[in-house]
């Protein structure tokens, strides 16, 4: 029991409550507390500070293989740096989203135990390069990314894609999967303050979001087409008064609908998901896994945990966050470190000394920076 416990004084837990979906209120302190204590998260709260050096220590190793054309030497120097840095964190993690199955990925498989041991007992969530192509092409936008919360919390699934729609703060508790994007926009509109030609919607450019795009496009709203970044596209949406950008809508990759949720969630946005199915096999696939095939997943579907981690580093400069560069003797990174349980985004520029990355392998010696 804390300190503050102790002594008969509780900070109240944030409550919950909506139409379909658990959102923090926001609720203050309450002055006291008769004949009961409302516990305070088990998760140690220091474990943000150390995924954020997880995720660093992706984008550094992906980092000077950006440009170079080999999103497998890339992806797997990330992999490498990330399974080395988890293995000295305080918990008992399983990995529910990482490289694929034991027999495909020599280490971030699923299922596997990762952390030194200690409690406590978490769900974690990897994907160490968020838009590989991005960073074999130097493109903009590619992120390094870890999530973790309590064990059992997080959505599973093999199907590889999902139907999305996320929206930030202001829209929350509007929006309904199930319904024509026109009916959509014009909620999210309404709880924006805006005329629905004035929203801009983040769209990934496949040929499947085709629909999608021409019904988005029938209403007026822009749109933003993104090649890569799933992740990183919903993050802004939820963050619209940051971006500018309203909302997220059509299909993605499911493992990266899983990621997103716990940072939509960190920062009281809003997400509703599907799974999306290519053929009939893969629908054969979720009724094997317990799922229910045509059932709208939102936020707290994908992921319920009540006090979760989330952290992602810049390895290609994007609008969310800045990407690795070298300057004199220092590599500068950028992260976004978040926490459900308080609520609090951060974000946080490192320098980090080139001489000590050489040395723990970050950066190749035939790498020249300068």
């Amino acid at each position: 029991m804390s300190t503050a416990a102790a002594t008969g004084v509780s900070r109240a837990r944030k409550t919950f409550g909506s139409r379909r979906t658990n959102y923090p209120s926001g609720g203050a302190a309450s002055a006291s507390v008769s004949h009961s204590v409302i516990e305070e998260p088990k998760i140690n709260r220091n474990l943000a500070l150390e995924l954020l050096r997880v995720t660093e220590a992706g984008a550094l190793a992906a980092a000077p293989l950006q440009g170079r054309g080999n999103k497998e030497a890339a992806d797997r120097r990330a992999v490498e740096a990330i399974r080395e840095s988890l293995t000295s964190v305080d918990m008992r993690g399983t990995v529910v989203i990482g490289e694929g199955e034991k027999d495909e990925a020599p280490m971030l498989y699923f299922g596997e135990s990762i952390g030194n041991g200690l409690e406590p007992e978490v769900d974690v969530a990897i994907d160490p390069i968020e838009g590989t192509s991005l960073t074999a092409s130097g493109l903009p936008g590619a992120i390094s990314v870890v999530a973790l919360s309590e064990r059992g919390t997080m959505f599973t699934t093999h199907v590889h894609y999902m139907q999305k729609l996320v929206v930030g703060r202001k829209a929350r508790g509007v929006i309904d999967l199930d319904m024509p994007a026109e009916w959509n926009l014009k909620r999210i509109a309404k709880a924006e303050g805006l005329p629905v030609q004035e929203l801009t919607v983040v769209v990934l450019d496949r040929d499947r979001n085709k629909e999608i795009i021409g019904e988005i496009r029938q209403v007026g709203a822009r749109i933003k087409l993104i090649s890569a970044g799933d992740v990183a596209g919903a993050l802004e949406a939820a963050l619209e008064t940051r971006f500018g950008i309203h909302c997220m809508m059509g299909s993605g990759g499911a493992t990266e609908g899983v990621l997103a949720s716990c940072a939509i969630k960190t920062i009281g946005g809003d997400m509703q998901a599907k799974l999306y199915f290519r053929d009939d096999k893969e629908r054969e696939l979720a009724v094997k896994e317990g799922h229910k095939p045509d059932k709208i997943l939102c936020i707290d579907d994908l992921c319920s945990g009540k006090d979760v981690f989330f952290a992602a580093t810049g390895i290609t400069t994007g609008e969310l966050l800045k990407g690795v560069r070298y300057e004199d003797v220092y590599a500068y990174t950028q992260s976004m470190v978040l926490r459900s349980a308080s609520g609090t985004m951060r974000i946080v520029d490192a320098y980090h000394p080139i001489d000590k990355l050489r040395v723990k392998g970050l950066l190749p010696e035939q790498v020249r920076v300068r």
